[in-house]
């Protein structure tokens, strides 16, 4: 059985709030069901659900957490929300590109980047330029 820790903090965002979910571990057939229910919970209390889904330390999700990722996105919009993704590992980032998740979901590179998103300037993600060669975040 596959080990996930889904954590929850509220950010500040320019003027908003947003909810910073940390995902750990592998999100798969064993675990993404009870943890998906979560994050639609955070959906529904929030009024304007603005979500930043940190990936860092992520190392799989299969293809049911993938269908999770895109109903977050819909009901989030469906509610004037937002969601981002922050750092995703590179094998993450992979399958997000293939199954065309980075073509309505903005990708970052870094959490201050991911959190200006919900400001007024948006920053250049990584899901829409090459791949940068610079060394990782301390």
């Amino acid at each position: 059985m596959a080990q996930v820790q889904i954590t929850f903090q509220d950010v500040n965002v320019g003027s908003k709030t947003a909810k910073l979910i940390t995902f750990s571990g592998q999100l798969d057939e064993t675990n993404v069901d009870s943890e998906a229910k979560k994050i639609y919970q955070v959906i529904d209390e929030m009024a304007e659900p603005n979500l930043l889904l940190d990936f860092s330390d992520l190392e799989y999700m299969n293809s049911k957490s993938i269908g999770y990722v895109t109903d977050w996105y819909s009901k989030a919009s469906a509610k004037n929300g937002k969601i981002v993704i922050a750092r995703p590992r590179v094998n993450i980032l992979d399958i997000l590109k293939v199954v065309g998740i980075t073509q309505i979901i903005t990708i970052y590179d870094n959490l201050d980047e991911a959190k200006a998103a919900f400001g007024v300037a948006e920053v250049a993600a990584v899901g829409t330029a090459p791949a940068q060669t610079e060394a990782p975040e301390a």
